[in-house]
């Protein structure tokens, strides 16, 4: 492995770990060029396959779009979607709402949970 390609590794590492929402693989060479100038879309890629192997990363799937990737080991976490501005937001954890959606008798093995609508920003309130 050179020099160049640990350099690349890092940077995409890095931007994975500074990112405040998941990314998509072109968001993240955006980001990453910053570090090293000369990144590409399918090292990047290359990169990420890599990551996921070990379970750096992972993966949010959206409904209809492709995945986007954000660093592994995060706290229990869902999104909200603004359907204006695209930005995604973390919403953290679900309070045990979803143990009581579940029909009597189901096991819950997993879920995920998108909030769509509109952020602060679209609908021009400026406070929380």
């Amino acid at each position: 492995m050179t020099e160049r390609n640990t350099r690349q590794k890092t940077a995409v590492a890095t931007v994975l770990a500074e990112a405040r929402t998941p990314l998509t693989p072109r968001d993240i060479q955006v980001r990453a060029r910053t570090i090293v100038a000369t990144i590409s879309q399918a090292t990047v890629y290359r990169i990420l396959k890599g990551l996921l192997e070990k379970q750096d990363v992972t993966t949010v799937q959206l409904p209809g779009e492709p995945p986007l990737y954000e660093q592994a080991g995060k706290t229990h976490h869902h999104f909200f979607r603004c359907r204006r501005c695209k930005q995604m937001y973390e919403v953290q954890g679900c309070d045990n709402l979803i143990d009581r959606l579940v029909p009597k008798g189901f096991t819950l093995e997993d879920h995920d949970v998108f909030l769509f609508g509109l952020c602060r920003t679209c609908t021009g309130e400026q406070s929380a």
